[in-house]
């Protein structure tokens, strides 16, 4: 097992990395305090992992209730979150209960989001399932859900008590699910790590194939990447923003092709290509390392780019991005691989005739 700590003052946490972690009580155990627990998943995993969770945390004298929700992107919503909600007020769950989300983003998201509106605020703890939420989602406290006008727009930051993360669910996860995880990966390795980029260059095949060496450096090093920019920038002021590569026209994306129909980490990798691009559109990124970029997404299996669609209503989505400010949209771009950086330094003509190419018009 490895464990890797996020440091934020009384807010700080494990993250649990190993196999076979998933229902280990001894790790659950200093972080339950109260009575009551509820296990939250979906309808996926829930027959997959809910019993052993459920067993593995029998005999501690807590009530353990659960909550299946329905499975997808799409149901992210205040209406499911409301589910879990009234399961904690008809289940009379006090403010020192534990919820647990079991499954992906998803699931840790809409829980997370539960959790921190519940009593203002209780304990949770992340059991997650897929690949993305493994080496992002479920790291960083970031809760919330969708809204019509926007992805992630409703939500609040509610640190975790803890991660426990098994990277054997990873062998039932669909082979487009875990591509979609490897776009997280590549993003961190692309804002902070060149050497990281590099290893995934030769280990793009071996990561496909679950192969578990590759899987766990690959979860390890994520987590590792992502935990030091939480830690420098819990609520997002700065530093934090850098996470967001690719994610504001990944977010456009899922907006206008309507929730589902591509995964996240599929969006968020057409906008990695396209935020590689626009760097070098800029002057910023070489050509070499645009080529780079393109061939690993390839290679992890994930789109380069954004389907067609309305370019002015892509555009129009990209402005109700979180990193707005005063009015002007701030991207994270690509001065080189391993070297993110936050930018506003350009023009909205260029931004749009960039986005019109991109979208075929």
């Amino acid at each position: 097992m490895t464990t890797i700590n996020v440091e934020l003052g009384e807010h700080s946490y494990p993250i649990h990395i190993g196999s076979g972690l998933l229902g280990c009580r001894d790790l659950l155990d200093p972080h339950i305090a109260g009575r009551d627990l509820l296990i939250v998943t979906n309808t996926t995993v829930g027959p997959l992992y809910l019993d052993r969770v459920r067993d593995g945390l029998a005999g501690g004298g807590q009530r353990v209730e659960s909550v299946v929700l329905p499975d997808g992107e799409s149901f992210k919503t205040m209406a499911t979150a409301s589910t879990i909600l009234d399961a904690l007020v008809s289940g009379r769950f006090a403010r020192d209960c534990v919820v647990l989300a079991l499954g992906g983003g998803v699931v840790g998201d809409i829980t997370g989001f539960a959790a921190a509106i519940y009593q203002r605020g209780v304990d949770f703890i992340q059991l997650p399932t897929t690949l993305l939420a493994q080496v992002d989602s479920s790291v960083g406290g970031k809760t919330g859900i969708n809204h019509p006008g926007g992805k992630n727009l409703v939500g609040a930051f509610h640190q975790p008590a803890c991660v426990v993360t098994d990277p054997d669910t990873l062998h039932t996860l669909p082979d487009r699910e875990l591509s979609a995880g490897l776009a997280e990966v590549l993003k961190a390795a692309l804002i902070a790590d060149a050497g990281f980029f590099a290893w995934m260059e030769g280990q793009a095949v071996a990561l496909r194939a679950r192969e578990a060496a590759a899987l766990g450096h690959a979860i390890r090093r994520s987590c590792e990447i992502k935990a030091a920019v939480v830690a420098a920038d819990e609520r997002e002021h700065g530093q934090r923003a850098l996470l967001n590569l690719g994610h504001t026209f990944g977010h456009a994306i899922e907006l206008r092709m309507g929730y589902g129909q591509w995964l996240h980490g599929e969006a968020v990798g057409a906008g990695i290509g396209m935020a590689a691009r626009f760097s070098q559109r800029l002057g910023w990124l070489p050509t070499g390392d645009v080529e780079r970029i393109v061939a690993v997404l390839e290679r992890l299996g994930l789109p380069v780019r954004p389907p067609a669609m309305d370019a002015e209503a892509f555009l129009a989505a990209m402005a109700m991005d979180k990193k707005v400010k005063a009015g002007q949209l701030r991207l994270v771009l690509l001065p080189g691989i391993g070297e993110g950086r936050v930018s506003a330094d350009f023009g909205l003509r260029e931004l749009q005739d960039f986005v019109r190419g991109e979208l075929g018009g």
